[in-house]
């Protein structure tokens, strides 16, 4: 059975309530977080709040106390007054009603009425609203006698008190009856009264209501004064915080300045005390900062420039020697074979001397900020199988397996194409020369925003903490270790100020017996920031731990298609490049 539709009105009332909660939630959880973080953020918030909540549960408690300390002191005098004017009254009732030695004497009920009438305020002693009453038990019960006031004071005499002082006992009870139309509270005392005719009740029933007035005057004095208290307290610990808190905060923004670079800022130092001294030391560090920073940089400047001009200055010596050595080269087979291996072996020296000077002059040119990007479209497909190509003849003696993967169709990124071939160069010829003879991958990646490239070896790895060491000037894993071929050393560092010169990533993984990859990481269009990275920076066999085996004969293999799902996160499952991953460096670089 179909439900019958609500009408339009309360459709849109409960919608309208709906938003309206919603909002209201929305509001809460705002406020919640404004609140939250003002706590974590200020301390002389967190100060004050602490201060106010345990001067409130002090005081609070120590008001308890004092208000129910007068209220028993007011307690403790009204029992005590009423006690003595119960054992006067006691004494004058037995006088008068002595005179009667029966208790149905005809004036008896007479001389009760006067009596009470007189011990509840004739006397101008006694306290206007006291009660009075004399009840009589024996041959006949006299009615205790009414007040002025209109009290009805039978009810208020409970069989418990009534008992008691029949029994011979002065007694006393809390009470509430009506006074006026409205309800107060009394206080009961109760003694007998001995007589010649038996024995006769006396009670007085006096109204607390002046002393729980003054009760409620106390605990509200208390209350207020306590209250005051807990304010002047906070603001005693706001002042004392601003205190301690402002040179705090002041040095704060006075160590973020220097963070910026602003080395001359300094601290305003007042008077002799623990924060004049830190003021003081502060701005003494600061001064040694300065003073030590400035001494690097002008070395730093020193050493760059001597580096720059050792380089240039050594081109003109080396073009000569190039010179005469292509001429000795070039003439080796006339030469004996001990001079023919020396041409040979001076020749290679000579190119490894002028690839360091070219590095050399590169990083100076970082270092000096010369360097300019020079970005075009470029389709990157063949700019990677260029870089295969080249170092297949250095695979192929080192006995290393070069594998590259490829999209089918041109991936277009504006780049710089001589630096990333340059990036290309030494990333695959480092993971060549520590390939161990087992196969290096190189992997080709793109989406919507940014392109990526990955160089895998299966050597020896990276040890925790090589990864962060990897790019540094000069550094190399094992220096001990033979090795075919040498490099200056500046390889990576120089990729990595090409890649910031993109505004890309340059970022290594390693782990030791499971190789190492690379990743570079580039943005489509010039400018944009990167946010993701199209392949992933920790190999997907790394996890598990697995050696890829050599391919029997194989040497080059390039193949083309998608990239593997393996080893490839494409646009549909991108990597944020903030995720932590084990054993990976990243180098975030921005422009």
């Amino acid at each position: 059975m179909a439900h019958p539709a609500l009408p339009p009105a309360l459709t849109r009332a409960r919608i309208a309530a709906r938003e309206f909660w919603r909002a209201a939630f929305a509001r809460s959880r705002a406020i919640a977080a404004g609140l939250h973080q003002a706590w974590r953020r200020s301390l002389q918030l967190r100060v004050v709040s602490i201060t106010l909540v345990a001067s409130s549960l002090l005081v609070g408690g120590f008001a308890v106390l004092v208000a129910e300390r007068i209220t028993n002191i007011l307690l403790d005098n009204a029992t005590a007054d009423v006690k003595q004017r119960l054992e006067n009254g006691r004494n004058y009732a037995e006088d008068q009603i002595n005179v009667y030695t029966v208790s149905y004497a005809p004036k008896l009920s007479a001389t009760f009425e006067t009596t009470a009438l007189y011990l509840a305020g004739n006397d101008p002693e006694q306290v206007a609203g006291v009660v009075v009453a004399l009840q009589a038990d024996g041959y006949r019960t006299i009615e205790p006698a009414t007040s002025p006031v209109g009290v009805d004071v039978s009810p208020m005499i409970s069989d418990e008190l009534r008992e008691r002082v029949a029994g011979g006992e002065v007694a006393h009870q809390f009470r509430t009856g009506n006074l006026d139309g409205g309800t107060a509270k009394y206080l009961v005392y109760g003694s007998p009264v001995p007589t010649k005719f038996g024995q006769v009740e006396l009670y007085y029933f006096v109204p607390l209501t002046r002393w729980d007035k003054i009760a409620d005057e106390a605990r509200s004095t208390v209350v207020a004064t306590g209250i005051t208290l807990v304010l002047l307290l906070g603001l005693l610990s706001a002042l004392v915080t601003r205190l301690v808190v402002n040179p705090v905060r002041v040095a704060a923004r006075t160590a973020q300045r220097l963070s910026a670079g602003l080395l001359d800022q300094r601290m305003v130092v007042n008077g002799e005390d623990d924060l004049a001294l830190l003021a003081a030391s502060f701005n003494q560090m600061a001064t040694n900062l300065q003073r030590q920073i400035v001494r690097l940089e002008e070395m730093s400047r020193l050493q760059r420039r001597f580096t720059s001009d050792v380089s240039h200055e050594l081109r003109t010596p080396l073009t000569t020697v190039r010179m005469a050595a292509d001429l000795i080269f070039a003439e080796r087979d006339e030469f004996d074979p001990a001079v023919a291996r020396s041409a040979e072996l001076l020749q290679a020296e000579l190119d490894r001397f002028e690839g360091l000077l070219t590095d050399l002059l590169e990083i100076s040119r970082f270092d000096a900020g010369f360097a300019m990007l020079d970005a075009e479209p470029t389709d990157l497909v063949p700019v990677v199988h260029r870089v295969v190509e080249r170092l297949d003849g250095l695979a192929a003696r080192l006995g290393v397996p070069l594998l590259l993967n490829a999209p089918d169709l041109p991936v277009i990124a504006e780049v710089d194409p001589r630096r990333v071939e340059r990036i290309l160069r030494n990333l695959v010829g480092n993971a060549v020369e520590h390939g161990e003879g087992r196969p290096v991958e190189v992997v080709l990646g793109v989406d919507e925003q940014a392109v990526a490239i990955t160089v895998r070896d299966h050597g020896v790895g990276l040890k925790p903490g090589e990864e962060k060491l990897v790019f540094n000037r000069f550094w190399r894993a094992d220096p001990s270790r033979a090795r075919q071929t040498g490099g200056t050393g500046l390889g990576l560092s120089i990729s990595l100020e090409d890649a910031r010169l993109h505004g890309g990533w340059l970022e290594a993984w390693g782990a030791p017996g499971q190789g190492a990859q690379f990743r570079l990481t580039l943005p489509v269009r010039a400018g944009d920031r990167l946010t993701s990275a199209p392949l992933r920076l920790v190999p997907s066999d790394a996890a598990a731990g697995a050696v890829v085996p050599v391919p029997s004969g194989a040497r080059l293999a390039i193949g083309a298609g998608p990239v593997p799902e393996t080893v490839a996160a494409g646009p549909d499952r991108p990597v944020d490049p903030t995720a932590s991953e084990s054993g990976a460096q990243r180098t975030e670089v921005t422009t």
